[in-house]
């Protein structure tokens, strides 16, 4: 799980719902997504989209032990 990535956006706020309409995908695929859970890394333009959002730098998706 990407607990950092949950952290950022209840801190902000919102609802996975929400953070998925913003960055233009499904709500399901988001929730995979902040739960490591999408059995591949999600492409460089959805993270960017992500970061966007919830206001980090992009390249710390990548990051092994982002805390």
């Amino acid at each position: 799980m990407r607990i950092w990535l949950r952290d950022l956006r209840t801190k902000k706020g919102l609802t996975q719902e929400e953070v998925a309409e913003r960055v233009s995908i499904t709500r399901s695929y988001y929730t995979l997504i902040e739960n490591n859970n999408t059995g591949r890394m999600p492409t460089v333009p959805v993270v960017k989209r992500i970061a966007a959002v919830l206001g980090f730098e992009w390249e710390k998706f990548y990051e092994d032990d982002v805390g």
